[in-house]
């Protein structure tokens, strides 16, 4: 298979030892799998290392830009958002929402795990790479760890997953319990998800791994991923995360990991109303979901004709149509993008579904969250939206006008959202999530010291 040619933080790791290493990174085909790695395959790459991309042809375009040799997905098939359900019909049938994330579990990401494997042992005959760095859905590390005995590098593009008895169990979006009968519903939660709801995942994801010759013990889905990385790099930082002991040596905590900025040749066609309107409201669904009536269409109600200023942007989805609905009102703005870097200043409070990505991008501009979001782990991320009360968890995809004004307005008025926002952001910044990344991969021992 041949590759298709296209400032330090405080908490200071020893300087690289000069070695240039061969890296593979690899993703998911989804957006924010993908665009958080960018800017550390850039950083990398600038620093001599031998840096290639493994990915589907979705994503092609984007690698090229980056000016960094591909390779394509071969055996394994490219799902994405947009294709799952021609690639697997049978998924238009699924009506139930517990049983279409367990298929999309298993079709998404456990069923390709063997495929990026076979894929990825092609390529190490051409590029026998030292590393690879994927995002922590990536269901290729496992094997390529255990059979290809390389170091493997996890970036957490996710809350933190890793299994823990002080806290429930991971994707259902629930708070540490702080009672001694809530901790003993957590408990039992933990054991029905294993045992019942991920029954089916789990006992597929040990028999595509038996077929290689690979055994799993007892370990989930989450633990694997962590416990079969040399490394686990986690974007954010501790003050995002819930407390926990007995956290695995290798994980490693690198502040706000963001993708490569897409903003110089941007210009804000809109900086009169910037100026003009005194509260500026920013609102996006991400690139993933399509159905703009679950989030925009509810937020535009709310503020339309009024004296703040909503700013939508819709990733290409349904803009037109809603500029022909909302632009006759002055105080709205619909795009299809718009840098976040380059409006977050301007604004005063984000509703969003809950995107990673654009969650720590708020954080860093001290930018208070209203957050709807439950699907794709998003739950998990809005809950510590609300428990650590940088913002407002409304708990659904689909709130009203009503509530999504109802929550504007306390964040507006309550200091001390904006004022949690500040002191997770002032954490933030002591951390150079690329300098970090680059010193923990450039530390990896050569590859015969690995077991």
């Amino acid at each position: 298979m041949q590759a298709t040619m296209l400032n330090n933080p405080k908490n200071v790791l020893p300087a690289l030892n000069g070695q240039r290493k061969k890296i593979l990174f690899a993703n998911i085909p989804a957006d924010g799998h993908f665009n958080p790695l960018t800017g550390l395959a850039v950083r990398l790459r600038n620093e001599g290392h031998d840096v290639r991309w493994y990915t589907g042809p979705t994503y092609a375009p984007k690698i090229e830009k980056l000016g960094i040799p591909y390779y394509l997905f071969n055996k394994a098939k490219e799902v994405t958002v947009h294709n799952i359900d021609e690639v697997f019909p049978e998924r238009r049938k699924i009506k139930n929402h517990v049983k279409k994330v367990i298929f999309d579990i298993c079709t998404y990401f456990i069923e390709r795990g063997g495929e990026f494997f076979e894929d990825i042992r092609d390529i190490n005959e051409s590029f026998d790479f030292d590393v690879l760095v994927a995002d922590n859905t990536f269901t290729g590390i496992s094997f390529v760890k255990e059979k290809l005995q390389k170091h493997t590098v996890a970036i957490g593009i996710l809350p933190l997953g890793e299994s823990s008895r002080e806290l429930p169990p991971p994707i259902m979006g629930l708070t540490p319990a702080t009672t001694l009968a809530g901790k003993a519903f957590h408990a039992m939660l933990r054991a029905l998800v294993n045992k019942v709801l991920l029954k089916k995942p789990h006992r597929l994801m040990r028999e595509c791994h038996h077929r290689y010759g690979i055994s799993l013990g007892d370990k989930n889905l989450f633990d694997t991923q962590i416990e079969k990385s040399t490394l686990y790099l986690q974007s954010g930082s501790p003050g995002f995360e819930y407390p926990r002991k007995g956290m695995s040596p290798h994980i490693r905590f690198i502040g706000p990991l963001l993708p490569v900025s897409a903003e110089d040749d941007y210009h804000i066609s809109f900086a009169d109303k910037l100026l003009r309107f005194k509260k500026v409201i920013l609102v996006t669904q991400g690139t993933f979901e399509p159905d703009v009536n679950k989030l925009i269409v509810p937020t535009l109600e709310a503020f339309k004709n009024t004296d703040c200023l909503v700013v939508a942007t819709t990733a290409g989805w349904h803009t037109a149509s809603l500029r022909e609905r909302y632009g006759s009102f002055d105080n709205v703005v619909i795009e299809d993008f718009i840098p976040f870097n380059r409006i977050m200043p301007f604004a005063h409070v984000f509703v969003s579904t809950g995107g990673f990505g654009g969650v720590m991008m708020s954080i860093c501009n001290r930018l208070p969250v209203v957050a709807a979001g439950i699907h794709e782990g998003k739950n998990e991320i809005c809950a510590r939206i609300g428990h650590f009360r940088l913002g407002i968890n409304l708990r659904t995809e689909k709130p009203s006008p009503r509530r999504i004004r109802k929550a504007v307005a306390q964040i507006l008025s309550n200091g001390s959202y904006r004022k949690n926002v500040e002191t997770l952001a002032e954490e933030f910044s002591r951390y150079d999530p690329l300098a970090l990344c680059a010193e923990h991969i450039g530390r990896l021992p050569a590859l015969k010291a690995v077991r």
